[in-house]
């Protein structure tokens, strides 16, 4: 089943307006309530149903960087379609299939939506190119920043790029979404690694008002069980980021490691779990079994991609633990041992994925002064200016500050760290000003 083809197919431009027209336009809507970046979505959804779409990117724009994105990796289902008034008696208004639909029409209309400001406000240094670093981004150069972005990897995106697999979040299109970042005015520095080429000091020196971090957890979390640390077990964030630089050319098919004919498990059971799962088998796994300590109604994917894993024949074992693995030579397990209430069985295993959670990376801490964090590694931030960490004009969000969550959770905190950012540099300025007055 190697096919890593979008899943999912969008709206014809006939199906798109009809969608659109079952829209209520509610006085109060629940799905606008229920997006996190409070996206205008009646407003642009009645002007999709008129064929205005223009008009439909504008409006989705004065919220949102990543339109194309969010209207496929969004949890659609607990968020704004899941608040939709349509959904109590009868079935939703497909949102994230409309956004994903204006999204693309704009981007192969080519159309231009917005007069750029000229970039005299202020200079920002971002740290990380994935949805918050790219949120921050385009908010401040929409504002009359000059932002520059510093990621390590050698294509920007971040998570979006080698962290969801291609058959959800086809390259092509983060690439399109990085394209309208950077038709904003933003400067992409790539190979670049903060806390080894350039320091956060460094950056200051560099003529920086201000910095942001937003680099996510890249260290993932160990388990407390024997054998786990044999090379045959795999973490999820690292072998969906293998498969990501495998399929844009970087690396080998061999480093991918997982191949024909695997016997593998996944260890948890959020989307990345089920993303590893459905990876695995389109990497030429023979079987995939997703192992969960909880019951299915605990697991935190979503419902969609819980189905469609179903549908692609991963195995699910609920209720389930490791708590033994076994190792052969190489790369390869020879088995694991699981233990459901008091019954323990071995499982014949070739590859183990753990698909449990990560923690900060502390490559930027560690080479700045002031900069604290907590006894886990997150990042200390305030509520005023928001985002700001112990350090002064040093800024954090998403993942790396410990506020987890989706795609779309990571914009929203980024969004308000993005008015963190400009209330802090305007003070400064202002200040500078008073005292060359003076």
């Amino acid at each position: 089943m190697n096919n890593f083809t979008e899943v999912s197919e969008s709206f014809s431009l006939a199906e798109a307006i009809k969608e659109a027209q079952r829209c209520l336009n509610c006085k109060v809507p629940g799905c606008k309530k229920g997006c996190p970046i409070s996206n205008d979505i009646p407003e642009w959804i009645a002007e999709l149903a008129m064929g205005n779409f223009g008009n439909a990117m504008t409006i989705i724009n004065n919220r949102s960087n990543l339109p194309a994105v969010c209207g496929r990796v969004c949890g659609h289902e607990r968020q704004c379609e899941g608040n939709c008034i349509r959904g109590k008696k009868d079935t939703a208004v497909q949102i994230g299939k409309l956004e994903r639909f204006v999204a693309d029409f704009d981007a192969e209309a080519g159309w231009r939506h917005e007069n750029i400001p000229e970039k005299t406000r202020g200079k920002v240094a971002v740290i990380g190119s994935g949805p918050a670093g790219l949120t921050i981004a385009g908010d401040l150069s929409r504002q009359g920043f000059s932002v520059e972005i510093f990621e390590m990897e050698p294509e920007a995106g971040g998570v979006l790029m080698f962290g969801i697999p291609e058959y959800r979040l086809p390259k092509e299109v983060v690439n399109r979404e990085i394209k309208k970042i950077e038709n904003l005015g933003v400067k992409f520095n790539l190979n670049t690694t903060i806390g080894k080429d350039f320091t956060v000091d460094k950056l200051f020196e560099m003529g920086f008002d201000a910095i942001f971090m937003g680099t996510g957890t890249g260290v993932p979390k160990r388990l407390d069980i024997p054998g786990i640390n044999h090379p045959g077990v795999r973490q999820g964030i690292r072998f969906l980021r293998r498969v990501g630089m495998f399929e844009n050319g970087y690396i080998s098919r061999d480093e991918v490691v997982i191949g024909d004919g695997d016997k593998v498990a996944v260890i948890g059971c959020g989307n990345t779990a089920m993303d590893a799962a459905r990876t695995a088998l389109r990497m030429g796994a023979s079987e995939v079994t997703v192992i969960y300590h909880r019951d299915i109604d605990k697991m935190a994917a979503l419902k969609a991609e819980y189905d469609d894993a179903v549908k692609e024949g991963v195995n699910f074992l609920w209720n389930t633990s490791v708590v033994n693995v076994e190792g052969a030579e190489g790369y390869k397990l020879k088995s694991i041992t699981i233990k459901s209430g008091d019954e323990e069985k071995v499982m014949p295993l070739d590859n183990l994925i753990l698909a449990v959670g990560s923690a900060p990376a502390s490559r930027i801490v560690d080479s700045t002064d002031g900069i604290e964090t907590d006894e886990r590694g997150y990042v200390l931030t305030r509520e005023f200016p928001y985002g700001m960490t112990t350090r002064k004009g040093v800024f954090a969000g998403g993942d790396v500050a410990n506020r987890q969550a989706t795609v779309v959770h990571a914009m929203q905190d980024a969004k308000k760290v993005a008015e963190g950012i400009a209330k802090y540099i305007d003070a400064i300025k202002m200040m500078e000003s008073i005292e060359s007055f003076d």
